[in-house]
């Protein structure tokens, strides 16, 4: 099955986070997919694209080891900030938009705080990309 294209909408989860969240997506490319627009590679910049998963519980995440340390080594998780590492991993590989990749469904993002963000829901139901 053909990768679905990933939209503004589209829920996202990361392991080390507690709470799912959105994908936002500019309508700068001005290529909508079912009257969304749609994400490309590049789409990863934090609290623009990528908004906070609840609270982070990486042990890697600075303000997670400060508030365990403090809780004597109690994990303390803390509010999720992130730090994505690379652009997307997948993509629809023959559809561009302004030269880059279209994201597809079933992508990853890493984080730097050693989470990996990844689509769970694209937000585009009807459309298929190659």
């Amino acid at each position: 099955m053909s990768p679905q294209p990933v939209v503004t909408g589209a829920i996202l989860e990361c392991g080390m986070g507690t709470a799912p969240s959105v994908m936002v997506v500019l309508p700068v490319a001005q290529v909508l997919v079912e009257a969304r627009p749609v994400a490309v590679v590049a789409d990863n910049i934090p609290f623009l694209n990528l908004l906070p998963f609840g609270m982070c519980q990486s042990p890697a995440n600075p303000m997670v080891m400060a508030a365990t340390a403090a809780a004597l080594g109690v994990l303390t998780p803390m509010p999720c900030l992130p730090m994505p590492v690379g652009p997307w991993n997948s993509q629809v590989s023959k559809t561009l938009v302004g030269g880059k990749a279209v994201l597809g469904s079933g992508g990853t993002c890493s984080c730097a705080y050693g989470g990996s963000i990844s689509i769970k829901l694209a937000g585009a139901m009807l459309t298929t990309a190659s």
